[in-house]
C-alpha cells in the first residue's frame, strides 16, 4: 500500500501512543509492561498502518535512536518486535550526537560488536566471538573479503541515513550467513521537495579538521525529480608520531518519481583517503631479553617513506514499485571499484633492550583492486489464506566480486632500519625493492534465490518461514572452489501482551571465507547452526524498544588468524580452520526515547565462546557493557547534555616470545567514557563540544607479539547550520 507515494505496511501490534510507566532494568527484562494492558489482542480489529520510519515523522521522532520499522533479518517491512532476531539500529542523530563519523565508530560503539585494531590502517569485528565479514549497501549482500584494507570501515557516515546490524546467523538476507553479524548501510536519499541542507564545520585534538556539506532539493516544479549532495573534506594528524591522513568525499543521488507508484533512484559515491606514515602491525611486546616494553602511546614504527592510499567508486540504482494492494517490487544495484596503493614497513624480531636495533625490517609495496557487481530484486506484500493476513517475499540476488593485487618485497638490515628507541624519527632507509608478482587473482561468485512467509497462525501468534538457495564459486590464482547450498530459516514470534513478545528463530550457516592458508588456498566454508530465543517490547508508539536474547552457535571451519604467518611472504594475513567452535550466551539492549526529551541507548552482552583447543578469540570480550544517552533540559530547551560509557572485561592472547615459549598476554578490564553538549544558538544554528576518552585511559586494542595502544583523550568542537 502506499500513503503519499510512501510506503506502509500493515502490523499486528496496535500502537497505544505515549504512556507513563517507571523504568528500571529489571523490570525492562523480567516484565516490560508496567502501564498497559497485559493482554492478547485481536488482530482483525486492531490493525493499523505504521509508516516507514525513515519518513513522516515527528519533530521529536526525527531525532529518535529508535526506529519504527526496518526490514533487516527478513526483507519484510516489520517493526524491530516482529523481527525474530536480535537487531540494532544506530539513526543518523545517534552519530550525530555520539561524532561517530565512519563506520568503524559506529562498530566499536554498537551492541554486542567488539573490534580489534591490528594498526593504524585495519581493524576487524567480532560478534558474540565470531568475526563479522558480511556487509551489505541498501540491503545488497556483499561478499567482501578482509585480506587488504579496501577503505570498507572508514567510508564516512555523513551519506548514511542509518546503520542496521543484525546479530547471528543471517542465511535468509545474505545467502552466505556469517555467524556472527551482518552490517547494513542504509544511505540517504534524495526526500525533500524544498531546497534544505546542512552545512557543518569542526576541529578538533591533532589538528583534525571536517567540513561537510548536505544540501537537496527539487530539480524540477513539481518536485517529482529531487537531488541530493554530501561532500566532505577531512585532515588531521594523530597521536602517533608523523602520521597525517586526508579524506575527501563526494556523494550525489538523484530520486525520480516516474509515476504516482514507482520510484527510480540513481547515485554516485566517491571517496579517497591519503595516509603518510601509516604503521604495520603494532609496537614490539617484548625486547630481545624477554622483557616487556613499555613505550609511549605516541611512538609509531613507519618509516617516512610509507604511505597508503585508498580510491572508492560506487555506483548504485534504485527502482521501488508499490501496487495499491499492499505489495511492492524492489530493484537495487551497484558496481564498485577499489583500489589501494601502499608502501609499508614491518619490524622483524625484537628490538635490543639497551641499542634499540631490532633483527631486521620487511618492506611491503602493494597495490590491487577489487571490483564488485552486485544486485538484489524481490517481491513482497500481502495475501489472505484460510480468512487470516499474512506475508510473502521472494527475490534473488547476485554478486561477482574480481581482486587482483600485486606485491613487492625488501628486506632490510638493521642497520637499515636503525636504532628503534626513544626518540626513534622513523628515517629509515628505504629498500631496494624486489620485482612485482602477483599476489593474488581471483573472481568470486555467489548466485541466490530466497522466499519468506509470515504467517499469521492466531490472533497473537506469527511464524516466518523461509529458505534460501546458494551457488557460490571462486577461481583464479587461489584455486577453483564451487559450493551449493540450501540455508534454512525459521522463526516465531508470540504476543504476551500489547507490548511484549516473544520469539525463537532457527537458520543453518553456510559461510565461503576469503581467507587463505599460508601457501594460499582458500579456506573451506563455515558451516553450523544458529539457535535464539527471548522477549521483545516496545513502547511511546515505538519510539523506545528492549530484547533480551539468549543464543548458540555451532560452527566448523572457522578462521583463525594465525600469529606473524602471512600468505606466500606478502602482508596480507594467513589463517587457519578450527574445529568445533560453539558460542552461547545472553544479549539485553535498550534503544530509543525514554521521554520527549530523553534518548537512550544501553546494550549488555555476556557469551562463552570455546572450540576444540579451548577458549575461542579470546582477544574478543566475552562481557560489554555499552551506555550513550542525551537529555534536553526543559529550563533551557537549547541545550542538550549527554555522554555514555563502554565497558569491557579482561581479554588474553597467546603469543611466542623471543625465547620460543608461548605467552599469556592480558588486557584488564576497562571502561571508556565520552561527553557531549549542544547548544542551539538559533533555529539554524548550533554548536557541538564532543570529549572521548575523558579519564585518558591507556589500554591495547590488540595485543600479540605486537601491540597496538587505543585512542587517548580527544575534543573536537562544531559548528552546524541548517537551512
Amino acid at each position: 500500500m502506499s500513503l503519499n507515494g510512501r510506503e506502509i505496511h500493515v502490523s499486528s501490534h496496535i500502537q497505544t501512543g505515549k504512556k507513563t510507566f517507571y523504568l528500571s532494568l529489571l523490570a525492562l527484562a523480567v516484565h516490560p509492561l508496567t502501564a498497559a494492558a497485559a493482554e492478547s489482542h485481536d488482530s482483525a480489529a486492531q490493525q493499523e498502518m505504521v509508516v516507514d520510519a525513515t519518513t513522516d515523522n515527528t519533530s521529536d521522532e526525527q531525532h529518535d535512536y529508535a526506529v519504527k520499522t526496518t526490514r533487516a533479518g527478513t526483507k519484510m517491512l516489520l517493526t524491530p518486535r516482529d523481527v525474530p532476531q536480535s537487531v540494532s539500529i544506530v539513526t543518523q542523530q545517534r552519530m550525530q550526537d555520539q561524532d561517530l563519523e565512519n563506520i568503524d565508530d559506529v562498530l566499536n560503539n554498537a551492541t554486542g560488536i567488539s573490534a580489534q585494531q591490528i594498526d593504524s590502517e585495519r581493524s576487524q569485528y567480532y560478534s558474540r566471538g565470531f568475526q563479522i565479514t558480511d556487509f551489505a549497501y541498501d540491503d545488497i549482500p556483499t561478499s567482501i573479503g578482509d585480506a587488504w584494507n579496501y577503505g570498507d570501515a572508514t567510508e564516512d557516515t555523513a551519506i548514511y541515513d542509518r546503520i542496521e546490524m543484525v546479530r547471528g546467523a543471517t542465511g535468509l538476507m545474505t545467502g552466505a550467513g556469517d555467524p556472527g553479524a551482518t552490517i547494513n548501510m542504509v544511505r540517504k536519499h534524495a526526500d525533500s521537495k524544498t531546497f534544505t541542507g546542512n552545512l557543518s564545520a569542526s576541529y578538533g585534538s591533532w589538528n583534525k579538521q571536517r567540513y561537510v556539506a548536505d544540501v537537496s532539493g527539487p530539480l524540477n516544479a513539481t518536485g517529482s525529480v529531487r537531488g541530493r549532495v554530501v561532500a566532505g573534506y577531512q585532515d588531521q594528524d594523530s597521536w602517533l608520531d608523523r602520521y597525517n591522513k586526508t579524506k575527501k568525499f563526494l556523494y550525489a543521488v538523484v530520486d525520480a518519481d516516474i509515476t504516482d507508484h514507482t520510484t527510480l533512484s540513481l547515485g554516485w559515491d566517491y571517496q579517497q583517503t591519503n595516509t603518510d606514515n601509516p604503521t604495520w602491525g603494532g609496537l614490539p611486546t617484548w625486547y630481545s631479553n624477554g622483557a616487556r616494553t613499555h613505550y609511549d602511546r605516541s611512538t609509531s614504527t613507519a618509516a617516512d617513506w610509507t604511505r597508503y592510499t585508498i580510491d572508492s567508486r560506487k555506483v548504485f540504482a534504485n527502482v521501488i514499485h508499490n501496487w495499491d494492494n499492499g505489495w511492492t517490487l524492489r530493484f537495487n544495484g551497484t558496481h564498485g571499484e577499489q583500489t589501494f596503493n601502499d608502501k609499508l614497513l614491518y619490524l622483524m624480531g625484537y628490538p635490543d633492550n639497551s641499542t634499540g636495533l631490532v633483527d631486521s625490517g620487511w618492506g611491503s609495496k602493494d597495490r590491487g583492486k577489487r571490483t564488485v557487481d552486485s544486485f538484489d530484486s524481490f517481491a513482497s506484500g500481502p495475501f489472505e489464506l484460510l480468512g487470516r493476513q499474512h506475508q510473502l517475499v521472494a527475490g534473488v540476488s547476485y554478486s561477482r566480486q574480481h581482486n587482483a593485487t600485486y606485491s613487492q618485497n625488501g628486506l632490510m638490515t638493521n642497520e637499515q632500519v636503525g636504532s628503534f628507541s626513544d626518540g626513534w624519527n622513523g628515517n629509515a632507509t628505504e629498500p631496494q625493492w624486489d620485482e612485482w608478482y602477483l599476489n593474488a587473482d581471483d573472481i568470486v561468485r555467489q548466485k541466490s534465490a530466497y522466499t519468506a512467509a509470515r504467517f499469521s497462525l492466531a490472533d497473537p501468534l506469527s511464524l516466518i518461514i523461509g529458505a534460501r538457495y546458494t551457488k557460490y564459486s571462486t577461481s583464479g590464482s587461489s584455486g577453483n572452489m564451487r559450493k551449493y547450498n540450501i540455508t534454512p530459516y525459521g522463526g516465531m514470534v508470540y504476543d504476551l501482551t500489547e507490548s511484549l513478545s516473544a520469539y525463537a528463530s532457527y537458520t543453518s550457516i553456510f559461510s565461503p571465507q576469503l581467507k587463505r592458508n599460508a601457501e594460499g588456498a582458500w579456506l573451506s566454508p563455515v558451516t553450523g547452526k544458529n539457535y535464539e530465543t527471548g522477549l521483545k517490547a516496545d513502547w511511546m508508539d515505538g519510539r523506545l524498544t528492549t530484547h533480551f536474547a539468549i543464543f548458540r552457535i555451532e560452527q566448523e571451519n572457522t578462521a583463525e588468524a594465525l600469529n606473524n604467518v602471512y600468505v606466500n611472504g606478502s602482508s596480507e594475513q594467513a589463517y587457519r580452520a578450527t574445529k568445533g567452535a560453539v558460542s552461547k550466551g545472553a544479549e539485553f539492549e535498550l534503544n530509543g526515547a525514554v521521554t520527549d526529551n530523553l534518548q537512550l541507548t544501553f546494550g549488555a552482552t555476556r557469551y562463552v565462546a570455546r572450540d576444540s583447543e579451548g577458549r575461542y578469540n579470546s582477544f574478543a570480550p566475552q562481557t560489554q557493557l555499552k551506555l550513550f544517552t542525551r537529555y534536553r533540559l526543559p529550563v533551557l530547551p537549547e541545550l542538550t547534555l549527554g555522554g555514555g560509557m563502554n565497558w569491557q572485561n579482561r581479554v588474553y592472547n597467546d603469543a611466542t616470545g623471543p625465547d620460543g615459549e608461548t605467552h599469556r598476554l592480558y588486557q584488564g578490564s576497562y571502561p571508556l567514557v565520552d561527553l557531549f553538549a549542544r547548544y542551539q544558538v538559533s533555529k539554524q544554528l548550533a554548536v557541538q563540544a564532543n570529549v572521548s576518552n575523558l579519564f585518558d585511559r591507556d589500554y591495547y586494542t590488540y595485543l600479540s607479539d605486537s601491540a597496538v595502544y587505543g585512542e587517548p583523550r580527544n575534543i573536537s568542537v562544531s559548528l552546524a547550520y541548517q537551512f
